[in-house]
């Protein structure tokens, strides 16, 4: 029998639509029934949203959507957070009030998700929120936070270690650098010259991309560097074997290089979010909320992220007094 909280909506609600793939011109906000939750099921309240590179890039063609398994009309973002407000029948750890996160594959933004509790991938899944970690942060952990945990597990970081993190300045960077950090590595970093503050907040030691970037990598580790994760390119990949790193201590996660392992979220092991929301709640990693948008500027939010410049992360606020 399905349980629910005393002011569970069951008619209309607001999400993110695509009636085309396109880019954030396409995206409109739009009156849809509340979906409800079914056998094995439990309903979500979204109070945040967070955005993620991959939520543009699937949606961008009708080709790359088909991969994903989108079809028309299609919902928009992934990473959410909030309130359970209906549990179905043969749910069990989880009931009305209770804080979750996670992930709804392309469906994130609206009011309501619907998700099934057991899935272990962000295209389907709930995880209890810690206390001490609020929802805009909770609504960032998925996508980033796997694809990050899976990244560094390619190239196990140690203590003595010294990696070089390509993009760290990125959605998936905050993760990157800050878990590699905690693994006892040191960390250097690429990206623009106006990042090296940010940079230096998250951990890393800043080093500009562009022509030259071995000699100036060489200049900061004479002693060599023993891994690294490219996050943008390929641009780190080539740098690494240059400076004698081997393809077994090489990871990408944004193109394919022959030889090197290419690491996405569903590589991550199993409880690594858990384990990254553990850190949030015990003040060991920080991630850093950018710009918050309500769901009717969604295009201004989807247009931000998608300039892949802004430090820190993107989040759609869906609360409501």
């Amino acid at each position: 029998m399905q349980a629910q909280s005393e002011h569970t909506p069951t008619g209309d609600s607001r999400a993110v639509r695509l009636e085309a793939f396109g880019g954030p011109g396409v995206l409109d906000v739009r009156e849809v029934p509340a979906p409800q939750a079914g056998p094995g099921q439990i309903r979500v309240r979204v109070t945040a949203a967070g955005l993620n590179p991959m939520d543009w890039i699937m949606t961008a063609d009708a080709d790359t959507a088909a991969r994903f398994g989108l079809t028309l009309p299609a919902g928009f973002g992934t990473d959410y957070a909030g309130v359970v407000d209906q549990v179905g029948a043969g749910v069990t750890g989880f009931a009305p009030g209770d804080r979750v996160f996670g992930g709804a594959l392309s469906r994130a933004v609206a009011d309501f998700v619907v998700v099934d509790p057991a899935g272990d991938t962000a295209a389907n899944e709930a995880h209890h929120t810690p206390a001490g970690v609020d929802d805009r942060t909770a609504a960032t952990l998925t996508i980033a936070g796997r694809t990050a945990a899976a990244a560094l597990a390619a190239v196990g970081p140690g203590p003595g270690d010294t990696v070089l993190i390509g993009g760290a300045g990125g959605g998936v960077g905050v993760f990157a650098v800050q878990l590699a950090r905690i693994a006892g590595a040191r960390v250097i970093g690429t990206g623009s010259a106006a990042s090296a503050d940010y940079l230096r907040e998250l951990g890393a030691e800043p080093v500009a991309y562009g022509e030259g970037l071995a000699d100036r990598v060489r200049a900061l580790a004479p002693g060599g560097i023993a891994a690294a994760v490219d996050l943008h390119g390929v641009e780190t990949v080539h740098v690494a074997r240059e400076l004698g790193v081997p393809d077994s201590r090489i990871c990408t996660i944004a193109a394919q290089v022959d030889g090197v392992a290419a690491a996405n979220g569903a590589n991550a092991a199993p409880g690594a979010l858990e384990e990254i929301a553990g850190l949030v709640a015990a003040g060991r990693l920080w991630v850093p909320v950018a710009a918050t948008f309500p769901i009717e500027e969604i295009r201004r939010a989807a247009e931000l992220q998608a300039g892949r410049h802004v430090r820190g992360k993107v989040v759609i606020d869906l609360a409501t007094a």
